[in-house]
């Protein structure tokens, strides 16, 4: 066998004189090439990517994805009291609050959309105005959790204050192809009663309410006469939910966690309260002796009790978009069967790999999912017109909200054996 040429290494007997396209061998004999026999893999996309909106007395309109409080305070300041020229008295800087506690709770990038008064004044920001700033997050897909920290309309007090921002919030949430959850914040000083009644004008299976507000050691320069400050939760229950999604997966509640950072809450809760705000889809936050300040729920705000818990929902939206952003090769693809064999197994290997992580119920694989893409899930008028359409059922595990542990207690004579 004629040795590779020294100034041509591509002559060697065992190299391809063409780098591109099919393999050509020069020297007759057997060569084993490895190629694929399955179809492009789905990976699983970010689920704890984050984006907040809000006042700052700088910055951009939008920023780059930050990766810490650091990087936020470079852009929009410190944690230092906003002054609004329609506003009696100083306002907190809720959005930078909120930032630092979702860094400090595990979260790991962030967007920020200034919601800022269009005329160029110092005023507070209008509702139209918040609305603004969240259609500057709609062309960025990889943002998978949005939150308007403490925001409220000036002049209004009250549920009345928050309901447009919410509004705007589930708007947002809701739009197609969103695939977003978002995290709302009560208004300061709610009772129990306007916390029930916020919640009757809001419902959406993309959204969460938490309830109370947290309370901070104070580190401004009226620390001396206000030693704590007030904050909204969003900040730090966002931050938690990242920290879940890494540590455990987007399957797992962000419910019974440590808030880091924080000293207690505007309003004790307890079992009593516990039972009256569960059931309507109202988040608590408590303290636990032993435990600490605990997220103590995990349910949206939907009416649909398909739609009931927040993993629930969050993990069919990762689902969707990871599978849409994984099947993107098959688009102009012929549409025939070959395409829909290679479809449903790029799916099916996919699922198989969630179902093994634990996030689907079943025994089996086939107890957890199935995919269908053939003529049974398309019509004529469907090929025709250039649709494939798959069909995925999957069975997510759910929380198990509710552990019980029936006791009885055993007769020694029934314990005791005979001899």
């Amino acid at each position: 066998m004629p040795g590779p040429d020294p100034k041509n290494p591509a002559s060697d007997s065992l190299s391809p004189v063409q780098p591109a396209g099919p393999t050509i061998y020069k020297t007759p004999g057997v060569y084993v090439e490895e190629v694929s026999s399955f179809p492009p893999a789905i990976s699983g996309v970010s689920t704890s990517i984050t984006a907040f909106v809000g006042a700052s007395s700088q910055g951009p309109a939008l920023s780059e994805a930050l990766a810490s409080f650091r990087d936020f305070t470079t852009l929009y300041g410190d944690t230092s009291d906003l002054h609004f020229s329609d506003a009696p008295s100083a306002t907190r800087n809720y959005l930078a609050f909120a930032t630092q506690a979702f860094f400090e709770n595990g979260g790991q990038r962030l967007y920020i959309a200034r919601a800022s008064a269009t005329d160029g004044s110092d005023r507070a920001s209008t509702a139209e105005e918040y609305a603004q700033a969240l259609a500057r997050l709609e062309n960025i897909a990889e943002i998978s959790i949005v939150a308007a920290p403490g925001a409220s309309i000036a002049g209004a007090t009250g549920i009345d204050a928050v309901l447009p921002i919410h509004n705007a919030l589930i708007a947002h949430a809701d739009r197609p192809g969103a695939l977003r959850f978002v995290v709302l914040d009560p208004p300061e000083g709610c009772s129990p009663t306007e916390i029930e009644a916020l919640r009757s004008r809001v419902d959406s299976k993309s959204a969460a309410l938490y309830y109370p507000w947290v309370t901070v050691a104070n580190p401004l320069p009226d620390a001396s006469t206000q030693p704590q400050l007030l904050l909204p939760p969003s900040g730090a229950v966002c931050g938690i939910y990242s920290r879940v999604d890494s540590t455990r997966g987007v399957f797992k509640s962000p419910a019974n966690e440590a808030i880091n950072g924080i000293t207690g809450f505007e309003r004790t809760l307890n079992d009593r309260d516990s039972n009256q705000l569960n059931p309507l889809g109202i988040n608590c936050l408590r303290s636990f002796p032993g435990k600490g300040n605990l997220v103590w729920g995990a349910r949206t705000i939907s009416s649909d009790s398909e739609w009931k818990y927040v993993s629930v929902r969050r993990y069919l939206l990762y689902l969707q978009r990871s599978i849409d952003q994984g099947t993107q090769w098959a688009v102009f693809e012929p549409n025939n069967q070959n395409l829909w064999e290679e479809v449903r197994m790029s799916i099916t290997r996919f699922l198989a790999n969630e179902w093994q992580t634990g996030a689907l119920l079943g025994s089996k694989p086939e107890d957890s999912f199935f995919v269908r893409c053939d003529q049974t899930t398309m019509t004529q008028d469907d090929l025709d017109n250039g649709r494939l359409i798959c069909l995925i059922g999957v069975a997510p595990v759910r929380p198990a909200e509710f552990v019980l542990f029936r006791i009885c207690q055993q007769t020694s004579e029934a314990g005791t054996s005979g001899g």
